[in-house]
């Protein structure tokens, strides 16, 4: 099997899309014949990973791409939000860099060197391709995904919207006029989709096309050490990411107020973002300082060793695609306490986690504050939990565990194309 695997945003040593597009191709690297394509900016990190040079090509579309982020930024303020506006800018880069990869890898993929293209990142399914006609006319199986993101904003949080800077959100549905987003799915050989929220939003003719894998994933050599040791009081709580309005950290304290004060519960903030001076506000307002951290951003590297000070993931996002970092949280034997509502729900079981209903701001809060009592008047129930969530993330959500899966969706692909029944239903 030989695949070239695009990649556009791969890094290891960024966290978010980056890191998934990294994490996602070394494992089908590792699995198959595989050549990947990024864009320029990846390749000092590459380089210092030690990869080897022959496995790599490196594409340089920054002329236009440095643009697009400058005036994405400019638009929607900076500071990690307006989401969607930075998505419509990623869309106008990636053209070019699509451009400049088809000049070098076309004729190689016309002349069948590979078996197999398959487009990793971007994830957001609002950006299309214009490759998978080309790969089809060349009788090459394009595959594309995992896609993930567009989870509808919760109605009772469009304050919330407002603050992220999310203008553009209101018209989403405007990315399927773009070039290439019908003759992308079309021709696509298979649509991976990493949430059933993209599911939802594939239209329901191509479903037939679609595979449900979902993005996230872990290293099991990232994190390998699971928390040990009896529960001891107060219970540690931790929430991981950036801090800006839709992750909750601002709901996280509220709820948890009362059990701080009380010192039976502590939160660990990790992270930054333009929400810290509000949260440092709400500290001192509540009066919690002796049971909240504030430590800033940790580097992903070191975020285990900090992690494993903790018995809860204590996450209450309300428009979460993915959720890579609950996934961090149970390989360490944590809890997740999470809103049911996005990707994380996906994630975790009954057994594994606890998810709080979605609601208004309020309802949120109160259902959250509820969920935390619970857990810690019952502290035995917190590692056996744990270590059930640490089971299901080893056997299910490990790199090693989608790139089979990958394989498995490239094996078909390439089958069915030579029988000449690419139309056929994927099973």
């Amino acid at each position: 099997m030989r695949a070239l695997l695009i990649a556009e945003a791969a890094n290891p040593e960024w966290t978010s899309v980056p890191l998934v597009g990294w994490s996602h191709a070394r494992a089908i690297m590792r699995r198959v014949d595989a050549h990947l394509v990024t864009q320029v900016r990846n390749q000092e990190a590459f380089e210092r990973a030690g990869v080897e040079r022959a496995s790599y090509t490196c594409i340089d579309s920054e002329a236009v791409a440095r643009l697009t982020w400058k005036i994405s930024s400019k638009l929607s303020g900076g500071a990690g939000k307006g989401w969607t506006t930075l998505m419509a800018a990623s869309s106008v880069s990636y053209y070019y860099f699509e451009h400049l990869l088809w000049k070098q890898f076309g004729p190689r993929i016309r002349a069948g060197e590979f078996d197999v293209v398959h487009r990793i990142t971007p994830l957001s399914p609002t950006i299309p391709s214009l490759l998978a006609r080309r790969c089809q006319r060349a009788g090459v199986p394009f595959i594309v995904g995992p896609l993930n993101g567009g989870v509808p904003w919760p109605r009772a949080f469009d304050r919330e919207r407002r603050r992220e800077k999310e203008w553009l959100s209101y018209v989403r549905g405007m990315y399927r006029l773009l070039p290439g987003y019908g003759s992308m799915r079309r021709n696509a050989a298979a649509i991976v989709v990493g949430s059933k929220d993209t599911l939802k939003q594939e239209p329901a003719r191509y479903h037939g096309k679609c595979v449900y894998i979902p993005e996230n994933g872990i290293d099991p050599e990232r994190f390998s050490k699971p928390v040990e040791g009896p529960i001891g009081t107060p219970v540690k709580g931790a929430f991981v990411g950036r801090l800006v309005p839709y992750k909750g950290a601002d709901m996280l304290l509220e709820a948890a107020a009362p059990l701080i004060r009380a010192g039976k519960l502590t939160i660990d903030v990790i992270g930054d973002g333009p929400e810290m001076p509000r949260l440092r506000d709400q500290v001192n307002r509540e009066g919690i300082e002796s049971g909240v951290q504030l430590p800033g951003w940790v580097e992903h590297t070191k975020l285990q060793e900090r992690l494993r000070h903790s018995d809860l993931l204590t996450f209450p996002s309300i428009r979460e695609f993915g959720g890579g970092v609950v996934l961090e949280a149970m390989a360490l034997g944590l809890v997740p306490v999470i809103v049911d509502y996005g990707g994380p729900a996906e994630l975790i079981t009954p057994q594994t986690g606890i998810a709080v209903p979605i609601g208004t701001r309020q309802q949120v809060i109160d259902n959250y504050r509820q969920a935390l009592e619970r857990i810690v008047g019952q502290p035995s129930m917190i590692r056996p939990m744990g270590m059930a969530a640490r089971e299901r993330v080893l056997g299910q959500f490990t790199w090693d565990a989608k790139a089979a899966q990958m394989v498995e969706v490239y094996r078909e692909a390439v089958e069915r194309v030579k029988r000449g029944s690419a139309g056929e239903r994927i099973g």
